[in-house]
C-alpha cells in the first residue's frame, strides 16, 4: 500500500516507539494514549494527538492497537466510541497487543461483520527491539490483509510472519512468553550460581553465549542483571499476565506445561514481593534470595 494514515492506540514502552518508526518511515501517525505525555513524544516527533479513538480512527487507513491487557483492547475496541464503532469499512486493524486467543477471536469476528479487516499480530523483542523497529511480528488472519499492509509492519518489525488464521497469532505469543520466562530464569539460576564461586560474570557470559547455551537473554540482558539494573524494557506485571495466558490455553488444550507452570508461579512470586514494575529479568533477584544471597 501506498503511504497513508496510520492511528496508533497506546503509546507506551511499546507502542510510543512504534508510532516514531512509523512517523520515520513516512506515514501519517495519530496517536492516542490515556496520558498525554507520550502523546506530546510522538507531537515531538512529527505525528499528531487525536482526541480521542473515535476521532483517531475515523481518517486511519490502518489502526494499530498495543494495549496491556484483554480487557483494555476490548473497551478500546467495543462500544460507541470504539475502533469497530468508528473505522470505516475497509480499514485494517492490527492489535499488536499480547492478549487471550479467544478474546482475539471474538473481537476479529465482531470487527470483520463491521466491514473491518483484522490481524492479530502481537510482537516481540522488548522495548530495545521497539525502539529499533526490528521486532519480530507473529501474524494471525488473512495472509492476503498481511501483505496488503506488510509495508506498515515492516517500520516497526523485521521478522513478520503469517502463522494462521485468526487467533494463530496471540497462540504462539503465548507461546514466545513460555520460553522467554524459562529462559530467564535459567541465565538467573546461572548468574547466581557463578557468582556463589566468584566467577568473573562478563567473561562467563560471553564464552557461554558464544556456545551451546547462548540465547538471546544472554546477549541482550545477561549483563544488565548481573549488574543489577533492571529498568523495565518489559515488566514483570505484563509477564506475570502473559503467563496466565499461557497455563490457561495449555489448559484449555489439555497440554502439560510443567516447567511453564513453575516459570508462573516464580514471576507471580517476585510480583508479590513488590517487583511487578521491573524488569523480568529481575527474576534474578527472586534466585537469590531463595538462595539466601544479598546482592
Amino acid at each position: 500500500m501506498t503511504k497513508g494514515t496510520v492511528a496508533v492506540i497506546g503509546l507506551g514502552i511499546m507502542g510510543g516507539p512504534m508510532a516514531a518508526n512509523l512517523v520515520t518511515a513516512g506515514y501519517d501517525v495519530v496517536g492516542v494514549n490515556r496520558s498525554r505525555p507520550a502523546v506530546d513524544k510522538l507531537v515531538a516527533a512529527g505525528g499528531k494527538a487525536g482526541a480521542s479513538v473515535a476521532e483517531a480512527v475515523a481518517g486511519a487507513d490502518v489502526v494499530i492497537t498495543m494495549l496491556p491487557d484483554s480487557p483494555d483492547v476490548e473497551a478500546v475496541a467495543t462500544g460507541p466510541d470504539g475502533v469497530i464503532a468508528n473505522a470505516a469499512p475497509g480499514t485494517v486493524w492490527i492489535d499488536c497487543s499480547t492478549i487471550r486467543p479467544d478474546v482475539a477471536t471474538a473481537l476479529a469476528e465482531q470487527a470483520s461483520a463491521a466491514g473491518l479487516r483484522p490481524l492479530d499480530a502481537p510482537v516481540s523483542g522488548g522495548e530495545q527491539g521497539a525502539v529499533e523497529g526490528v521486532l519480530s511480528i507473529m501474524v494471525g488472519g488473512d495472509a492476503a490483509v498481511l501483505e496488503e499492509v506488510r509495508p506498515v509492519l515492516d517500520a516497526v518489525g523485521k521478522t513478520i510472519v503469517h502463522v494462521g488464521p485468526v487467533g494463530s497469532g496471540q497462540t504462539v505469543k503465548a507461546a514466545n512468553q513460555l520460553i522467554v520466562a524459562g529462559t530467564i530464569e535459567l541465565v538467573a539460576e546461572a548468574l547466581v550460581f557463578l557468582e556463589a564461586y566468584d566467577v568473573d560474570t562478563t567473561a562467563a557470559i560471553e564464552v557461554l553465549a558464544g556456545g551451546l547455551a547462548g540465547n538471546r537473554i544472554l546477549d541482550r540482558k545477561a549483563n544488565s542483571m548481573a549488574a543489577r539494573e533492571f529498568t523495565p524494557g518489559f515488566r514483570v506485571d505484563l509477564h506475570h499476565k502473559d503467563l496466565g495466558i499461557v497455563t490457561s490455553a495449555a489448559r484449555a488444550a489439555g497440554v502439560a506445561i510443567p516447567l511453564g507452570s513453575h516459570a508462573a508461579q516464580l514471576m507471580q512470586a517476585l510480583r508479590q514481593l513488590g517487583h511487578g514494575d521491573l524488569d523480568h529479568s529481575a527474576l534474578l533477584l527472586l534466585v537469590e534470595q531463595l538462595s539466601g544471597r544479598k546482592s
